[in-house]
């Protein structure tokens, strides 16, 4: 047989509704408590599971070339561009390459380049593209060359191509005359459709 306080108290029935209402009270606050720590830990676990962004290229994980030659009436030339994804993991590349002209001994050159259609290809929206390993993306480049052998031309050896986003850039062969040094190139896509 257990033995248990049987000391008689002497609340009143104002003391019983006080301690009731605390109860409820301090029942409410861990309830609240509880869920807010819940929602928290829900959150946290969300973010934590979740997958971090894929980073954006860097120059040093992608190879760039030339693939199809542009060729046209009233001096006009182009080239597809072409960035490769040569890393190890899923990079993002969005916008417009930039691009630069050198010349044989890879000094910088005069000229301007303009984003947006060229002669050969409407420019597809400025999107963010998502390139695995291996996989590629392209802009397609035009120029005129009415001036050649003229100092209305600029006579480039080289290609500088900056990817979106990037301070440093790839060189390419480039042994063209570009008229006043002025390029013209696309956003970057997957594909895109070109007319000759």
């Amino acid at each position: 047989m257990t033995h248990q306080d049987q000391t008689p108290t002497t609340e009143t029935p104002g003391a019983r509704r006080s301690d009731r209402r605390r109860h409820v009270v301090r029942t409410a606050l861990a309830v609240a408590t509880a869920a807010g720590l819940g929602i928290a830990g829900a959150g946290v676990a969300r973010a934590g599971g979740a997958a971090a962004p894929a980073p954006t290229c860097s120059v040093s994980g992608l190879t760039a070339s030339f693939g199809e030659t542009l060729a046209g009436g009233m001096n006009h030339q182009g080239v597809v561009l072409k960035l490769k994804n040569t890393g190890t993991r899923t990079c993002l590349l969005r916008g417009y390459p930039g691009l630069g002209l050198e010349n044989a001994s890879h000094r910088t050159l005069t000229s301007h380049t303009h984003w947006g259609d060229t002669w050969y290809a409407r420019s597809p929206a400025k999107t963010t593209l998502t390139l695995r390993k291996g996989q590629s993306v392209e802009a397609v480049i035009a120029w005129t060359h009415a001036n050649t052998g003229t100092s209305g031309a600029v006579h480039a050896s080289y290609l500088q191509v900056t990817p979106p986003a990037a301070t440093s850039h790839k060189t390419l062969k480039f042994p063209e005359w570009v008229d006043h040094g002025d390029l013209q190139v696309t956003a970057l896509a997957y594909h895109i459709p070109v007319t000759h």
